[in-house]
C-alpha cells in the first residue's frame, strides 16, 4: 500500500518536471550568418559592403599607423652633422648622409643641398616642393578612411529602412493577420545594420583623426627642419 502511494508520487513528481520544462522557453541566438540571411538579398548586401569596408578601413589604419611611425623617427644628430660639411665645404658628404635616411626631413634636406649655389629663393621652393610630395605620402588613403567613417553609417541606415519597409510589405501582403515573430525578426535585422555601420564609421573616424594628427606633427618638424637648413646657408655669407 505506501509502496503504491510513493510510486504514484514519484511519477506525479516526474510528469510535473516534464511540464516545467516544456514550459520553459528557449533561449534563441543567431550567428553572424543568419544576421546577414535573415535581412532578404538588400540586406545580405549592405551587411557584406559594412564588412568590405571595416576590412578596408583596419587595414589603412595599421598600414598609415607603420608607414607614418617610421618616418616620424628622427636622428638628434642629423642636422648638426649636415651643418658640419656643409660649413667645411664637404657637399658630397652632406647628399651621402642624407641618402643614408629615409624620412621625409632628410629628403628635402637632400633637395636642398643638390640647389647649393642658387638664390635662396630657389632652394627654398625646391625644398618646399619635396616637403609637399613627402607629405602627400604620408596622408595616402587618408582620405578614402575619411569616406569610409561617413559613408559606412549611411550604409547601415540604408540597410535598416531596407529591412524596414519589408517589414511593412510583409503586413500589407499579410492579409489582415500579423506575426508578431517575423516582424520582430525583420525590425531586428533592419536595427543590426545600422550598428554594423556605425561601428565601422565609429572606427574609421578615430583612426582617421589619429593618423592626420600624427601627420601634422610630422609637417611641424619638416617646417622645423627647413627652416634651420635655410639658416645653415646663411652662415658662410655672415
Amino acid at each position: 500500500m505506501i509502496k503504491s502511494l510513493l510510486l504514484q508520487i514519484n511519477v506525479a513528481a516526474d510528469s510535473t518536471s516534464t511540464a516545467v520544462q516544456e514550459i520553459v522557453p528557449q533561449e534563441k541566438t543567431l550567428s553572424i550568418w543568419e544576421l546577414v540571411s535573415s535581412g532578404g538579398v538588400g540586406g545580405g548586401i549592405i551587411m557584406i559592403t559594412l564588412l568590405i569596408l571595416s576590412i578596408l578601413a583596419v587595414y589603412i589604419i595599421v598600414e598609415r599607423f607603420f608607414a607614418i611611425r617610421t618616418a616620424s623617427k628622427e636622428d638628434v644628430n642629423f642636422m648638426n652633422q649636415i651643418k658640419d660639411f656643409i660649413l667645411d665645404g664637404k657637399i658630397d658628404a652632406a647628399k651621402s648622409l642624407c641618402k643614408t635616411k629615409t624620412s621625409p626631413v632628410a629628403k628635402m634636406i637632400e633637395k636642398g643641398i643638390s640647389r647649393i649655389g642658387k638664390p635662396l629663393s630657389d632652394i627654398g621652393t625646391a625644398v618646399e616642393n619635396t616637403g609637399k610630395l613627402e607629405l602627400n605620402k604620408l596622408e595616402k588613403n587618408l582620405s578614402t578612411l575619411a569616406t569610409i567613417s561617413g559613408a559606412a553609417p549611411m550604409i547601415g541606415f540604408l540597410g535598416t529602412v531596407i529591412g524596414m519597409i519589408m517589414v511593412f510589405h510583409k503586413m500589407s501582403t499579410g492579409g489582415g493577420g500579423v506575426d508578431l515573430n517575423t516582424l520582430s525578426e525583420g525590425i531586428f535585422t533592419a536595427m543590426t545594420t545600422t550598428v554594423a555601420g556605425l561601428i565601422v564609421g565609429i572606427v574609421a573616424y578615430i583612426g582617421y583623426n589619429t593618423l592626420v594628427a600624427k601627420v601634422e606633427k610630422i609637417v611641424f618638424i619638416m617646417e622645423a627642419r627647413t627652416t634651420e637648413f635655410l639658416d645653415i646657408l646663411h652662415e658662410p655669407a655672415n
